[in-house]
């Protein structure tokens, strides 16, 4: 049976995501207000909307649980509270500034450093992904399962094309089929769905990139970790993750030997 408060907490994340997507989606629908950070990556306002929104509804219905956000200064405070809220208010930004439906809203809820909650919502696809620890993974409702595909030649790929092409590779990669989206939560979450075999990425990624649909896909059968095989944990005082690896299980061991070499990227 779902722990209570998991359940809760799921229920909640879920009402108050779906309300930000609604809010999202007409901020877009009135002509979004393009900006840039200072690393030079694009915010819109529904980034920064979407998050004080949340931020507002979460804890006024939690106010115990800490806070961690990618569109706002990090609080130490959240490494002393029981529960952590981890937000990606729009993952995949530019993907939503060129009207791809493939942005998502992630949010998960940290507990002992893993996500005990999670939600990974697309409103333009209507795709509510969401799990709890321990309890399974849903889209829709509905229950979901990762792919058992044993073989990568022909896998379904969402990703950089050009990674597989690069001369970092000892031994080539078979054919595969490989589509970009711009929302890595999104493609993490398709690997959970059984939409796509895997998923890699050998650049930087941060808690609130991954942690929502870490839980999601672990939930469905799927592996996540670094490139180097080692799992994630959350909520700690360094957020960066230096890389990605999510799979169906029996692609899993293969893909981990393809990069063990990139011990240092």
């Amino acid at each position: 049976m779902m722990r209570d408060d998991h359940a809760t907490d799921l229920e909640l994340i879920i009402d108050k995501v779906r309300r930000a997507g609604a809010l999202a989606q007409h901020l877009k629908a009135n002509g979004l207000i393009t900006s840039y950070k200072a690393d030079g990556s694009i915010v819109t306002n529904a980034d920064t909307e979407v998050n004080l929104w949340l931020k507002e509804a979460l804890l006024a219905a939690r106010p115990d649980y800490g806070w961690q956000s990618e569109e706002e200064a990090d609080n130490a405070e959240r490494l002393t509270s029981v529960r952590t809220f981890v937000l990606d208010p729009i993952d995949g930004t530019m993907g939503l500034s060129k009207g791809s439906p493939y942005w998502t809203i992630a949010l998960a809820v940290i507990e002992a450093n893993l996500p005990v909650a999670a939600v990974v919502y697309a409103p333009d696809s209507s795709e509510m992904y969401a799990a709890a620890y321990g309890e399974g993974a849903w889209l829709n409702g509905q229950p979901i399962r990762a792919s058992q595909r044993i073989q990568l030649e022909d896998s379904e790929v969402l990703g950089d094309s050009r990674l597989f092409g690069k001369d970092i590779w000892p031994v080539p990669w078979p054919r595969l089929s490989v589509h970009s989206r711009p929302s890595v939560a999104y493609r993490m979450v398709c690997v959970a769905a059984g939409k796509a075999d895997f998923t890699i990425a050998l650049t930087p990624k941060r808690d609130w990139d991954v942690a929502a649909a870490t839980l999601i896909a672990q939930e469905a059968g799927a592996i996540v970790t670094d490139h180097l095989g080692n799992p994630y944990g959350f909520n700690a005082i360094d957020s960066l993750k230096p890389s990605l690896i999510c799979a169906g299980a029996p692609l899993f061991d293969d893909i981990i030997r393809r990069c063990a070499h990139l011990e240092h990227l």
